[in-house]
């Protein structure tokens, strides 16, 4: 064994052996390794493009995207009604408001108590059966774990079987339930079933991006997933606009500011993270006084925003931002500007706070105003956490379990080829160049240079970027009244996309090259009233941006998807559009969702299939090695334990 061993590998298990006293530690590691792997993959949600729905949001983020109803009807369907499948579906999803109901109506007896404790709990035992004992503990709200690792773990035949351990249980078990029930804390015990259900249901949340703007309360989602236990976000190109604007870029901040007034969304800047807009109304009344104030506010903040967009552009050559910077093309004279090889009649009204001899200069009042805008987002203690907790647990894209998850594109040629970019240099394209803008827009916010600053705009805008991938006419809907200047071309990765060979291509540039890898996708809406499918390349790609944000639904059709993915293989839940959470607390009202199963794997998946699992099998190996060497003499637990 000695010989067998190289001196960097022996000074390696030396090293991990201080972590294990004894032998009979070093195997009880091993086994409950062993023992962990053997377990069904835990199961994954995947949702894009939430863009500041909130209650729609959090009543699926409830239901688990109705896998709760789907659970209580498969497991107590033959126990329950209808009418009480919905209440205990609803219970679990909003317990607090459906307890202070029912002890207002006079139902919160300790019957009623009992027999809803007892449907919970067997509900989290079927659901906790995927999950080691110690994994279901952490889930655990912590001052109940003592009681409802009792309660999940108490096991009976029928009555008339019981033998007399299992009538000192059962006594044991109801005694736990009378007692909290006497104590009043029957309200708590409840709730912590429900946070338990919920957390069971699902193992990981993938955010596949556009968290933010549109809706009006992404500040709510934003807190609902930094509680989450267990969540990824794969930028969006609305958040990286938010990104960019609390890092300190100017652009960025003007351009969230003109988002949330177009979308009537000020409330998430002034009460949501206490980003006041005072100077730009007083700017406003000054500049355009005939104006509706939102209206005013809207122009003037627009045009700030393109005389600063201007002036990045022109110090970025690299970003190709050229086609965007249109305010020295206008023939103030004609009212006419040049864009797209076309010439468009342009509504000068809008534009009086434009300089035609210097059309990207901002005035010394614009100036101020964008500072203070500036100095606002960055000065947020609130947004601040929630981009932290975006960069902490976000990324560009993301590898994970064998699939590839990104919101935007990785930009290509018509051809099918990697788009190349030549950026600081280097000539990046396909997973370089993802890797590339990922390292950027950290630097962005770790380090402020100028240069990540406005790497965050053309990540934003970008008809090249891997998080926009479209040419946006943003000039052309403020100022030209002709929609056929409002077209929007996109990258050729969007038609690409529907080549199962690309996709393979794409696939394996990032390592995957099973032929159950998918790519995961969100940003674009898929329009099913007129037939489309969210499946691509036969199954090989998956666009889950089923129309979350109210403004699409009438595109779409219907209000979002989500993509779960278990130990059997995937499926699409398709939602029906939410009414309100006040209708689901009051009327029991829950989202209607339909399930379509795509992709069944050939055998069961466990967790010795996914990423994680991989790693503990390395650690079990080197342990298993480590039993070994310590058997052999090579290594010695006693010495490492006394160095």
């Amino acid at each position: 064994m000695n010989e067998a061993l190289s001196p960097d590998r022996l000074k390696y298990l030396r090293l991990l052996a201080e972590q294990y006293p004894t032998i009979e530690a070093l195997c009880t590691e091993i086994t409950r390794l062993s023992a962990q792997l053997s377990l069904p993959k835990g199961t994954e949600h995947f949702m894009s493009d939430i863009h500041g729905e909130y209650e729609a949001f959090c009543h699926i983020m409830n239901n688990c995207s109705g896998v709760i109803r789907e659970k209580v009807h498969l497991w107590l369907g033959n126990q329950l009604t209808e009418a009480q499948a919905d209440a205990l579906c609803t219970l679990i999803y909003y317990p607090e408001a459906i307890l202070k109901r029912c002890r207002q109506k006079g139902l919160s007896t300790p019957e009623w108590y009992r027999t809803q404790v007892e449907r919970l709990v067997q509900l989290a035992r079927m659901l906790s059966s995927k999950y080691t004992r110690e994994k279901v503990r952490r889930a655990m709200p912590a001052d109940w774990r003592f009681l409802l690792d009792e309660l999940l773990h108490f096991q009976s035949d029928e009555p008339e079987a019981l033998s007399e351990q299992d009538v000192n249980r059962q006594r044991y078990h109801d005694a736990i339930v009378d007692a909290l029930i006497s104590t009043q804390s029957g309200d708590s015990l409840i709730t912590a079933l429900a946070v338990l259900i919920k957390h069971l249901a699902v193992d990981r949340l993938h955010v596949v991006g556009d968290i933010f703007d549109r809706g009006p309360r992404a500040d709510s989602i934003m807190d609902i997933l930094c509680a989450h236990h267990s969540v990824d976000i794969e930028w969006g190109n609305h958040d990286i606009l938010w990104m960019g604007a609390a890092a300190g870029s100017e652009v960025c901040a003007a351009g969230v500011a003109r988002n949330c007034l177009a979308y009537g969304n000020t409330e998430i800047l002034e009460r949501g993270y206490g980003i006041p807009l005072r100077d730009l109304t007083l700017l406003c009344e000054k500049c355009y006084p005939e104006l509706p104030l939102n209206k005013a506010m809207q122009q003037v903040i627009t045009a700030i925003m393109f005389k600063l967009e201007g002036q990045l552009a022109e110090r970025n050559p690299s970003f190709g931002l050229e086609g965007r910077r249109l305010l020295h093309r206008i023939d103030w004279n004609k009212a006419k500007v040049e864009a797209d090889g076309a010439t468009w009649p342009v509504d000068l009204s809008l534009l009086r706070t434009v300089d035609p001899a210097r059309p990207y200069q901002l005035t010394d009042e614009e100036q101020a105003v964008i500072e203070s805008l500036r100095d606002a987002f960055t000065h947020s203690i609130r947004l601040r956490e929630h981009v932290a907790f975006l960069y902490r647990r976000g990324w560009l894209y993301r590898v994970f379990n064998g699939n590839l998850i990104l919101h935007g594109c990785v930009p290509m040629n018509p051809d099918g080829s990697f788009l190349a970019k030549e950026l600081e240099g280097q000539s990046l394209s396909g997973r370089e160049l993802m890797d590339y803008a990922d390292r950027i827009a950290r630097r962005a916010f770790y380090t402020g240079d100028q240069y990540a600053l406005d790497f965050m705009w053309y990540l934003w805008c970008g008809s090249d970027s891997p998080l926009c991938g479209r040419e946006i006419k943003t000039f052309a809907r403020a100022y030209i009244h002709n929609p056929e200047a409002w077209e929007e071309p996109r990258n050729a990765y969007y038609a690409l996309y529907n080549s199962e060979k690309v996709c393979e291509r794409i696939l394996a540039a990032f390592g995957l090259t099973s032929s159950e890898s998918r790519i995961i996708n969100g940003h674009t809406p898929i329009r099913v009233t007129h037939g489309e499918s969210p499946l691509k390349a036969g199954g090989r790609l998956v666009v889950i941006d089923g129309g979350f944000c109210r403004a699409y639904q009438k595109t779409t059709g219907i209000a979002g998807y989500t993509l779960i993915s278990n130990s059997h293989g995937m499926r699409l839940m398709s939602h029906q559009p939410f009414t309100s959470l006040r209708d689901a607390q009051e009327k029991g009202r829950d989202i209607h969702s339909q399930s379509f199963e795509f992709a069944t794997w050939p055998e069961r998946r466990y967790a010795l299939d996914t990423d994680n699992g991989q790693r503990l099998d390395a650690r079990r190996r080197d342990l298993i090695e480590l039993l070994a060497a310590c058997r052999s003499g090579a290594v010695s637990l006693q010495a490492a334990a006394n160095p």
